[in-house]
């Protein structure tokens, strides 16, 4: 197939482009290197397969050959992590709604098949300890914390692309990532565990915000590519949207322990430090998530998705890559 992959200079656009290579498809990569970085894709430029391309969604012009040109579409663009969307409220919002537009108005002149990533961010707040379901109500706090623009600003995606299926048979494929980490990821733009492993590595403090108790399930990029491209193939998966995340069973942790695991794996004498919300944040720009776990009920039963590595596993890879 010829795959274009919007954000493929990213973390996971750049770990899906390699994977899809090496089954022998044709890839194309966007990228405007807001947040992705050229080294990411390099060690592909070799392969005749792949393409590279410097540029925006948000640029029509720029966009329309290379849709016409693919066969299917991996919409990863977006303002990612929470610093960065903190510090670039604006942009966020328009990248992040405004970009998903233009790809589906373009992919829907030819029906072009597209995966739109979305995030668990959608699901905002939760009360105890339910895991996510993708049907379930959403708690949000309040537009005037900037936090919550990411959130605010997938979930209008996942309706663009509901809607272009209900209405117009746009093919369109919602997956929900659930903290995927592994190798490649920055630590620049508030990602906890390559923030953590950097801090332990250099012998910083080990930076914990709020009380640690906060819970999240952690998913390894060559489990969630399993699944991403699972979903991607499937015939019956347009119109619906997915969890894609960790084994709960197995890879949720509270933060703070998490902090203490990449402490003991890099054997750093790095001392773990609680930083109040306040003092690393804006004032009225965060609010935290106590609980973020999975269902993944749904994925398992249309693709059969079983993630299988385990979470030191992933941390011990990606500590090797920042060793290296």
């Amino acid at each position: 197939m010829k795959i274009l992959i919007t954000g493929g200079a990213g973390f996971i656009g750049s770990h899906l482009a390699e994977r899809l290579l090496k089954r022998g498809d044709e890839v194309l990569v966007l990228d405007d290197l807001s947040t992705g970085d050229l080294d990411n894709v390099r060690p592909l430029e070799s392969n005749p397969k792949f393409q590279m391309k410097v540029g925006t969604v948000l640029d029509p012009d720029t966009l329309k050959p290379l849709v016409e040109w693919s066969d299917m579409i991996y919409h990863l663009a977006a303002a990612v992590g929470v610093s960065y969307v903190i510090e670039h409220p604006l942009h966020s919002l328009t990248t992040n709604i405004r970009g998903t537009e233009i790809v589906l108005e373009l992919a829907n002149k030819n029906k072009k098949r597209v995966l739109l990533a979305s995030s668990s961010e959608v699901a905002g707040k939760k009360n105890g300890k339910a895991m996510f379901n993708e049907n379930d109500d959403r708690v949000l706090g309040p537009t005037t914390v900037t936090r919550w623009i990411y959130s605010t600003s997938k979930a209008v995606d996942e309706m663009l692309g509901l809607a272009y299926w209900r209405e117009k048979r746009l093919p369109v494929i919602t997956v929900r990532f659930f903290n995927v980490i592994g190798p490649r990821q920055s630590a620049d733009y508030g990602m906890s565990v390559p923030r953590f492993v950097k801090q332990a590595l250099l012998g910083h403090p080990i930076t914990v915000y709020g009380d640690g108790a906060q819970r999240r399930c952690f998913t390894d990029i060559e489990d969630a590519l399993d699944g991403l491209i699972a979903l991607g193939d499937h015939p019956h998966t347009p119109g619906e949207i997915y969890n894609l995340g960790a084994n709960p069973d197995t890879n949720e942790i509270c933060i703070k322990d998490l902090a203490h695991k990449i402490k003991d794996l890099t054997e750093s004498d790095s001392p773990v430090e609680l930083v109040p919300y306040e003092k690393a944040f804006a004032k009225g720009s965060y609010e935290d998530l106590n609980y973020r776990v999975p269902d993944l009920t749904k994925i398992r039963k249309t693709v059969g998705y079983e993630p299988k590595i385990s979470l030191d596993m992933t941390l011990r890879r990606i500590i090797e890559y920042y060793e290296s």
